[in-house]
């Protein structure tokens, strides 16, 4: 078999992925009270069975004003673990690791959906009302957006048992893997960044301070969740050009969340003052893999490349390079439901087809053959 970094297994604790591409979470805004319906299920069965590594469900709010907006998936209730279930399960029943996101959205709350605006609600219209954001300190991400609730540390306590209840119902829900959001700006991330933490208590001031609250809740969540699955940790390599948490600071979180017993290393940025992409004034093709290939040699952990990762030849590139461990893909994978398959027949591996259901193998696989004739000369 033809030797392709891409598709080497990936051992971590007792998962195996047998490919290094990795669904990334992307929020639908679909549910309603949290709760998964019929358009997670159908959106998440075509990424079971299209040959992933693993897959990542969206940011799941461990509380209702944790959540995004109105629209995300929850998971501060066990009535949300019977919907959860069902897409772990459908994972699991076709070789893909399943995961899930656990976020609180902190001081970035209450936004609108992205195409009605990606603003904060800030009329109560009766259907979808606003709610009190919280952060650790009264900052508003900028001049439009609400003032945030200061967290007290009853608020602080409060928010690490949530943490710590939603890791129990992803491992009853059946969930291989867990990653907790702790970027673009969300309720973890702004308690690292000086730009929104403006506290003089012991969570805030010094590096140790500002990483106090993730780390009190790796602590919680590693209480309740099985030794043998993996814990990630996404974080904004980056807060922003020139201002906020640099690259040096997160390598040296990235330390300090290895020795906390964190397994991977999820590498975005941006998003502390707004977009998550703030770090770039224009995206391109693998804009976040450098600081992916960083964090990995410098903080000596498995690390996870994300943003723009879109041909098979760049992916492979990254695992061949040793720049990331995993390549974690969303918007691209939404384009093409069959990229990991693709990917295996221009690789030219002999097992491309054992990556899709026999249904879909089947048609493919003739597909190719009649291509491969129409393009030779007659």
């Amino acid at each position: 078999m033809v030797n392709v970094p891409l598709f080497s297994s990936f051992n971590i604790k007792s998962k195996i992925l047998r490919n290094r591409i990795v669904l990334s979470p992307m929020c639908q805004y679909k549910a309603k009270d949290g709760k998964i319906d019929e358009w997670h299920l159908q959106h998440y069965s075509r990424f079971a069975f299209s040959g992933l590594g693993a897959a990542f469900i969206e940011a799941t709010g461990v509380s209702p004003e944790g959540r995004i907006g109105h629209g995300c998936t929850g998971i501060w209730s066990d009535d949300h673990v019977d919907g959860l279930s069902k897409i772990a399960k459908v994972f699991k029943e076709y070789n893909c690791v399943s995961g899930i996101q656990l976020a609180h959205a902190g001081r970035k709350a209450s936004f609108l959906r992205p195409w009605d605006g990606a603003s904060p609600i800030i009329k109560d219209d009766g259907i979808e009302p606003a709610w009190q954001t919280i952060g650790p300190s009264a900052i508003p991400i900028n001049e439009k957006s609400p003032v945030p609730k200061e967290m007290t540390l009853d608020d602080i306590v409060k928010v690490r048992n949530e943490f710590k209840e939603g890791a129990q119902r992803a491992d009853k829900a059946g969930f291989d893997i867990i990653e907790i959001h702790g970027a673009h700006g969300y309720l973890l991330h702004s308690f690292f960044s000086p730009i929104s933490n403006k506290r003089n208590d012991q969570y805030g001031g010094s590096f140790e301070n500002r990483i106090r609250f993730a780390l009190e809740i790796i602590a919680d969540i590693k209480s309740v969740w099985p030794d043998n699955k993996p814990i990630f940790y996404r974080l904004s390599s980056i807060d922003a050009p020139g201002e906020g948490a640099t690259l040096e600071d997160n390598v040296k979180l990235a330390k300090a969340l290895k020795l906390a017993g964190i397994d991977v290393i999820d590498c975005s940025s941006g998003g502390i003052t707004g977009s998550p992409v703030l770090t770039k004034s224009k995206i391109i093709p693998g804009f976040q893999v450098p600081y992916s290939e960083k964090i990995k040699k410098d903080a000596e952990i498995s690390s996870m490349a994300v943003g723009a990762i879109i041909s098979a030849n760049q992916a492979n590139d990254i695992i061949a390079n040793n720049r990331a461990d995993l390549v974690a893909m969303g918007r691209e994978l939404l384009a093409d439901t069959q990229w990991v398959y693709k990917a295996a027949t221009h690789f030219n591996l002999e097992n491309a087809k054992d990556y899709l259901p026999d249904s879909y193998s089947f048609y493919l696989s003739r597909r190719d053959e009649f291509l491969d004739r129409a393009a030779k000369p007659a």
